[in-house]
């Protein structure tokens, strides 16, 4: 009797965290079939909500490939988790596993010009940051950064949206083609794989680190956004500065916080990375940790854009305030907060992988460090409305997060089954569903 009731008992937070995904797709759909659409079809401002994804069934010959890539990776995967193999062998391996699987999966719609349509394609890149370079070779690269916050409403939606970084790198790169955006997204999105597993070996055991690390591979969101969105990179900016802070050294935090303060010129949502990193400080050190850890995330901000600021003039205050007033007069005014609150958490859940959800659950409710951390900065982002909707790759930086928080539920002798259920979550969705980005 009580093994029966413990067994139940440990079943209860991950049952709750679906039922509540179940009650936004299922409160989504009764909207959208009802109410006249305002955005998108969608009362609620996306095509089928929470996710931004549009029916739109599509069975090619890819398919059949990316069908047995993804089951050849989901068989031979558990094995670089073996202790055997080094720990160099196995990020490289995991890296190149994760690659792969993201350049073939995105095959199965499209064949290989998917690679680069999400940025050079009429339909979508056209919103994209290609579109904003020649304004930057028009005036200069300072004199663009002195006026970015005048400049941002005639700028695409993307770049509207976000401080100047990428289109800063783009620029000092050279990359003015869809094909080199392609590469430098997919490419640098792929790190985050190896970068999960440097997180998870500060804050795991050395064989959930690297379950951790195959989670992540595996994920549908970082599959299938992961060659179509920037936020890929900036996954990889993110991860950089939680490795850095999550770690020990004298250094490691005044490099983290630089880190983070220069990711941040690339996303802000990226500035939650530093407050998932002050929780996780809180929780496993105490308040004073936290204290300084956010002490040098701050002085860190102050530095460089008081720097970029006296050397450039960009105003980073005025652009933050000139990207939320365009935010709140597009899509943001059409999507009700009291769905989104819910919606937006659902979206990244849903996304990031119900089997990934599942553990990620079952370490929240044991009280585990990493899960609570992600948890808190869910739960202030879904609050304080700073993104409605499209979570699934403006949140794709907290994928990582959860992929270390799941993984010390998920039993070896289930790995497979785990990583075969995301496996078929990503192909079906990518099958099944047509994404903008």
């Amino acid at each position: 009797m009580e093994a029966w009731t413990a067994r139940h008992r440990d079943l209860a937070a991950p049952a709750a965290a679906m039922a509540a995904l179940a009650l936004a797709a299922a409160v989504g759909w009764v909207l959208t079939a009802t109410l006249e659409p305002r955005a998108f079809d969608s009362w609620l401002g996306v095509p089928n909500p929470p996710l931004f994804l549009t029916w739109s069934p599509n069975l090619e010959l890819g398919a059949a490939a990316a069908a047995v890539a993804l089951a050849a990776g989901v068989v031979s995967a558990p094995l670089l988790a073996d202790q055997r193999v080094g720990p160099v062998r196995f990020a490289v391996g995991a890296f190149a596993l994760g690659l792969a699987l993201r350049l073939v999966l995105a095959t199965a719609r499209g064949g290989v010009d998917a690679w680069t349509a999400p940025f050079g394609a009429p339909l979508r890149g056209g919103n994209e940051y290609l579109p904003a370079l020649p304004g930057v070779e028009g005036l200069g690269l300072a004199a663009y950064l002195d006026r970015f916050a005048e400049i941002m409403p005639t700028l695409p939606v993307h770049p509207s949206a976000h401080p100047p970084g990428t289109i800063v790198l783009l620029h000092l790169l050279g990359i003015d083609g869809a094909g080199g955006m392609a590469a430098l997204t997919i490419v640098s999105g792929a790190t985050t794989v190896p970068l999960t597993y440097a997180l998870g070996r500060l804050l795991l055991a050395e064989r959930h680190a690297r379950v951790a690390a195959l989670l992540l591979v595996f994920s549908p969101a970082a599959l299938i956004y992961g060659v179509t969105s920037a936020d890929a990179m900036f996954a990889m900016l993110g991860l950089i500065a939680a490795v850095a802070l999550a770690a020990s050294g004298r250094l490691a935090r005044p490099l983290g916080a630089a880190a983070l303060a220069l990711a941040s010129l690339f996303s802000w949502a990226l500035l939650a990375v530093g407050a998932w990193a002050a929780a996780l400080a809180w929780l496993r050190h105490g308040p004073g940790s936290a204290l300084r850890l956010a002490t040098w995330c701050a002085a860190a901000l102050v530095a460089v854009y008081g720097l970029l600021a006296a050397l450039t003039g960009f105003d980073p205050i005025g652009a933050l305030g000139t990207a939320g007033e365009l935010y709140r007069r597009g899509l943001s005014d059409v999507r009700p907060y009291w769905y989104w609150i819910l919606g937006s958490p659902a979206a990244f859940l849903i996304s990031t992988g119900l089997a990934i959800t599942w553990f990620a659950a079952k370490a929240l409710a044991a009280r585990q460090a990493p899960a609570l951390a992600l948890a808190g900065i869910i739960a202030v982002a879904a609050v304080l409305g700073f993104s409605k909707a499209e979570t699934e790759r403006i949140w794709l930086f907290m994928g990582p997060l959860a992929c270390v928080a799941a993984a010390p539920f998920v039993a070896d002798r289930r790995l497979r089954l785990v990583l075969g259920l995301l496996a078929a979550q990503a192909l079906a969705t990518e099958l099944l569903f047509f994404t903008v980005w």
